[in-house]
């Protein structure tokens, strides 16, 4: 009996061959962080609260001016 001749597949090479370089010693940086920034942080920090809380004061100031001021023309047209 005669059996066909199947050629031996071999695996295929891999697409992308890995060749290790050397790598270089990782340099870290040291950040010296000292008095004067931290004071300016923290000076920065307390002036955009004041005036985030300056802005939210007007606001509710405008907006109780404008409440006050509806309720007087509406009794204005009123009479």
């Amino acid at each position: 009996m005669f059996l066909p001749k199947y050629p031996d597949s071999p695996t295929p090479p891999p697409a992308h061959t890995h060749t290790p370089t050397e790598t270089a010693p990782v340099q870290r940086s040291s950040v010296s962080i000292d008095q004067k920034t931290v004071a300016a942080l923290v000076v920065g920090g307390v002036v955009l609260t004041a005036l985030l809380a300056a802005v939210a004061v007007t606001a509710i100031s405008v907006a109780v001016a404008a409440v006050v001021l509806r309720s007087m023309l509406r009794d204005h047209h009123r009479r």
